[in-house]
Order: C-alpha cells, then sequence, then structure tokens
C-alpha cells in the first residue's frame, strides 16, 4: 500500500469499518457512509513522513486521546479504540531506556520491529524471543515515554489478514540490570559533583591559613630584630619570636640573640605608651571641643526660646491670629524641651568632671585593716563550724552503737556477755553527755564570736560614715578657703560703688529675682533669666556685679562632693534687722 495514496488508505479504512481520519484526527472523507463501503469525496491528506517524533504535545486532561493511523515500510499501526481504558503499565524502574514489546505477530522479524520502534530513537539492542515478545534497549530515557505510546496498537504486516501477520502490541517497561548499573553511575557521578561543588564553595568561605613561619637561623635572627623596631612589622615579627620560644630554639649560643630581640620588644612598650598618651589628649581635645560646641548650642537655643516668649507678649501676641498662635505656642514648647534636654546634658559633663576630679584626690582607704579581721573572724567562724559537724557525726554513731546495744539487751537471759554490754551502754552513756556538754559550750563560743562579728561589722560603718563625713567636711573647707581668697583678692573691686545706671538696673532686677527664691540660685539660672531680658549681658559680669556687693548678696554651697553647687541668696533686708 502506497503511503501517499490517499485512495487506497481510505479503502484500508473504509474495509475496517472506520471513518477515514489523518494524523490530527480531521475527517478525509466526506459522505462517508459504512454500509454503502463508498466515497463521495476525498479531503487531501497529509500521511506521516518515517522518521519523525510518534509523541505529540501532551493534550488537555479533559479531552480524550485520539491516536492515529502509523504506516511502515513494511507493516501498519492501527490505533486502538479510544473509548477504551488505556493500557496498564508497571512501576518505572529507575534508569530505565528499555522496554518490553509483547503481542507481536508471529512472521515479525527482527528488521520489522526495529522499522516500527526506531521512530522512537536509536536504537542499541533488540532481544528478540520466540515466544511473539522481545526487549529493546533505547539509547536515552525519554525515548522510552515515545515508545510506551504505541501501547495498544494493532500491527499488521502489509496487506495479510491472515492471524499469523496481525497481533496487538503491548509495551511495557523493563527492569534491566544495565540500566540500573548506568543509573546508578550517573547518581554517584552527580553525587561526586555536588560534594566537589560544596568543597569548593567550602573552600572559597574558608579564611586564609596563616603564613609559615620560617625556622630559626642567624640571619633570619638579624632580620627579625630589624622588624621588631618598625611600627608596622612588629605584629608580625613579635608572632614569629614567640613561635622561636616557643619551639625551644633558645640554647647558649642564641641566648645573646633572643636577650636583644626580647629588650626590642620591651622598648616597643614605651612606644605603645606614647600612642596610648596621643590618642587621650585627642579624646580630651574632642570632648572639649564637643563641651565648647554644646555651650553655644545651648546660647542659640536661649536666644531662640526669648525670642518665642517675647513673641508671647500681649504687645505682640494680640497681632497674630489663631493658627499662628498656636504654632508659635507648639515651637516654643518645643525649643523649650530641647534646651532643658542639652542643658541636663552639659550639667552631666560637668559633673563628670568634678567626679574625676575627686578620684584623683581620694587617697587610700584606711578600712583596710577592719576588712582583713572580718576575714579572720569568718575564717574562725567556719573552722568552729567544722568542728560542730565532725562531733555531730561522733554523736551519731555513738547513738546507733546504742540501739545496737539495746537489740541486744533485749535477749531472756542475760550472761556475762550482756553484763559487760550493760557497762559499756553506760559508759557510753556517759561519754555521750561529755560530748553534749562539749557541744553546748562549742555553740556558745560560736554565737560570741558572731555576736563580736556583728560588733566589727556595725564598728566599720560606723567609721566609714565617720571617714566619709571628715572627706566632706575637708572638701568644704578647702572650698571655703579658696572662696575666701577669691573675696580678699577682689575686695578692692567690692569696695567700688555702682559704676552706670545698667549695673543699678540689674541689681534691681536681681534682687527682685532672688527675693522670689528665698533658697537662693545658682549662677547659670540667674543668666538663662537675665538672658531674656538683656541677649548681650553674660553669666561673668553677673557674677562680678554680686561678689562687688557683699552686704546686698551672698554666697553659699549647698551639696556634698559630686553635688556641690554654689547659690546666690538676697541679704539685704538680714543686714537691716540687725541694725
Amino acid at each position: 500500500m502506497s503511503v501517499t495514496d490517499p485512495t487506497a488508505w481510505a479503502t484500508a479504512m473504509n474495509n475496517l469499518g472506520m471513518v477515514p481520519v489523518g494524523l490530527a484526527g480531521q475527517q478525509l472523507v466526506t459522505g462517508f457512509d459504512p454500509s454503502l463501503s463508498m466515497m463521495t469525496g476525498i479531503t487531501p491528506i497529509n500521511p506521516m513522513i518515517p522518521g519523525m517524533g510518534l509523541v505529540p504535545p501532551p493534550p488537555p486532561t479533559d479531552v480524550p486521546v485520539v491516536k492515529e493511523i502509523i504506516h511502515c515500510k513494511s507493516c501498519t499501526l492501527f490505533p486502538p479504540n479510544p473509548n477504551l481504558p488505556p493500557p496498564s503499565t508497571r512501576e518505572r524502574p529507575p534508569g530505565c531506556k528499555t522496554v518490553f514489546v509483547g503481542g507481536l505477530p508471529e512472521n515479525a522479524t527482527e528488521e520489522i520491529i526495529q522499522e516500527v520502534f526506531e521512530q522512537c530513537g536509536d536504537i542499541t539492542a533488540i532481544r528478540k524471543s520466540k515466544k511473539n515478545f522481545c526487549h529493546i534497549r533505547f539509547a536515552e530515557e525519554f525515548m522510552v515515554d515515545k515508545a510506551i505510546y504505541l501501547s495498544g496498537y494493532r500491527m499488521r504486516l502489509g496487506s495479510s489478514t491472515d492471524k499469523k501477520d496481525s497481533g496487538r502490541l503491548h509495551v511495557d517497561f523493563a527492569q534491566a540490570r544495565d540500566d540500573f548499573y548506568e543509573w546508578e553511575c550517573k547518581q554517584r557521578m552527580l553525587a561526586r559533583e555536588e560534594r566537589h561543588r560544596r568543597k569548593m564553595e567550602e573552600d572559597r568561605l574558608r579564611p586564609p591559613s596563616p603564613p609559615a613561619i620560617m625556622h630559626y637561623s642567624e640571619h633570619e635572627a638579624t632580620l627579625l630584630a630589624e622588624k621588631l623596631k618598625d611600627d608596622n612589622k612588629f605584629s608580625e615579627a613579635i608572632t614569629v619570636l614567640l613561635t622561636w620560644i616557643e619551639r625551644g630554639e633558645v640554647n647558649r649560643r642564641s641566648a645573646n640573640q633572643f636577650y636583644s630581640m626580647v629588650q626590642s620588644a620591651n622598648s616597643h612598650v614605651r612606644r605603645l605608651m606614647n600612642e596610648k598618651a596621643t590618642h587621650e589628649q585627642e579624646m580630651e581635645q574632642a570632648k572639649e571641643s564637643f563641651k565648647n560646641a554644646l555651650t553655644g548650642i545651648l546660647t542659640q537655643f536661649e536666644q531662640i526660646v526669648a525670642v518665642f516668649n517675647a513673641s508671647t507678649r500681649q504687645k505682640a501676641w494680640d497681632h497674630f491670629s489663631k493658627a499662628q498662635r498656636k504654632n508659635i505656642d507648639i515651637w516654643r514648647k518645643h525649643s523649650e524641651e530641647l534646651r532643658n534636654a542639652h542643658s541636663e546634658q552639659l550639667m552631666g559633663i560637668r559633673r563628670e568632671e568634678e567626679m574625676e576630679m575627686s578620684d584623683d584626690d581620694s587617697g587610700d582607704n584606711p578600712s583596710k585593716k577592719l576588712r582583713i579581721d572580718e576575714s579572720a573572724l569568718t575564717a574562725q567562724a567556719y573552722a568552729l563550724k567544722e568542728e560542730n559537724d565532725s562531733l555531730r557525726w561522733q554523736l551519731d554513731a555513738y547513738r546507733n552503737e546504742v540501739e545496737l546495744l539495746k537489740q541486744e539487751k533485749g535477749q531472756l537471759f542475760r550472761t556475762e556477755e550482756s553484763l559487760t554490754k550493760d557497762q559499756q551502754l553506760q559508759f557510753l552513756q556517759q561519754t555521750m553527755q561529755g560530748m553534749q556538754q562539749q557541744l553546748l559550750s562549742i555553740q556558745e563560743e560560736l554565737n560570741n564570736k558572731k555576736s563580736e562579728l556583728e560588733q566589727a561589722k556595725e564598728e566599720q560603718t560606723h567609721t566609714q560614715a565617720r571617714l566619709k563625713v571628715l572627706q566632706e567636711q575637708v572638701m568644704c573647707a578647702g572650698k571655703i578657703a579658696l572662696v575666701n581668697q577669691e573675696r580678699e583678692k577682689n575686695s578692692e573691686k567690692r569696695s567700688q560703688g555702682l559704676r552706670s545706671e545698667k549695673e543699678a538696673l540689674l541689681i534691681g532686677i536681681i534682687s527682685t529675682f532672688l527675693h522670689v527664691h528665698p533658697f537662693g540660685a545658682n549662677i547659670e539660672y540667674l543668666w538663662s533669666y537675665m538672658q531674656q531680658l538683656d541677649s548681650r549681658i553674660s553669666a561673668n559680669e553677673i557674677e562680678m556685679l554680686l561678689m562687688r556687693l557683699p552686704r546686698m548678696f551672698k554666697q553659699e554651697f549647698t551639696g556634698v562632693g559630686a553635688t556641690l553647687e554654689k547659690r546666690w541668696k538676697f541679704c539685704a533686708f538680714e543686714g537691716i534687722k540687725t541694725t
């Protein structure tokens, strides 16, 4: 039968009682009537070209697969009924490249089988049996799926209708040792590649190993001595020196060289201390610059707050709208919060500086002797406790022996041994009473020691409190002496009268402010208040003015240690009362 003859194709399908269709499932004959066995018209067809792929793209799951007639040179393959369920297959073995083909015609030769299945792919081996089945091994695994697609087709050799020339094909997966061996080899190869890839990744991420340290020689020792004198190469050189010493390279011949290298290492300490001193100096300069910058920021904040306060006065406040007043009020509160936060930070820095100065001036603590006495008392108490525990254990042992003796005493007939045991029991009871008395005396001594220890602790706390009070008195006395000296130095300035009308105005404002604050105020507080009235005035100017008038203003110290603060009070009325 010619493959390109559409009339012959349609006649063959008409004889089988099927609608003539093409490769894509289209009807080849219009007006086909199976009962008349005739055709009224034939549409052109596209027969299957030998060598092209047999497996079409997977159709949708809802649409049933429509298989087509396959023509070969020696045979023809007719598709199964699409209404029948698909042929069953076994579970696919790993790496399967071999298929089992059953239901072959009896007259089918190996050449015909190769002609049919070579369209699925390259065939490496065909093993045919005499019982109408064979095994076909392909070159790749995906070719097996194409061969499984032919399962259920009816194979007819030529145009013969003989039973020996037809058969229904059954294609299934076959389990072959060669396929499984190749699959295992492939898996091992993939595992090796994965291990190699992981190793390369680990090697890439692993930090580099330190360089190997050379062995000791006189030439290397000379070079190392030069490296120890260089600041840039000192770290590397000191590591090599440490390794040589740990290896045991020091002997009588090399001792002088090693001594010189150790001496070079010691000289590097001086360089490190100088470097540390420079860094500390830089840190102090940075702190000072930060403090100055913070002071300038605080000054600008004070000026901004003064602007907001001036805007909220009745003279300017009436001309702003309601929304503008609200914004100005919000801005003023925000600026005051920022100013207070910066001022607290600046005060904290000043307190830290004062604490550092007080730590430097502090001497040795005289309470070390009390601590030594306390440690001795605790050791003695621990020894007494151990002795008490040992006595308790001995008492328990005696009690156990007494119980055993009591059990033996319950016998009906006393013998000489029982009498001796009674005597021993009496003796043990006497000893036990003596041990109890000793234990009571030891407990009394322990209680006495504990009371002495508590008294010593109380004395220690009293002495520490007295020491703190004395230190505070000494510090206050020193500061008062300094203040008196400053007052004596500036006595001439104080004796001078008022110089201008501005000073009189300032004295009146300060007097009113301090009269409202009966507990006094520090210079910073006064200065912040005066800045609202006159932004050009400074804190030093206010302090000098107060010191010039000792009968109107007096200075007092409040707080102790780091919380020590100088406050000014208004004392003019006190002088009037005394007169």
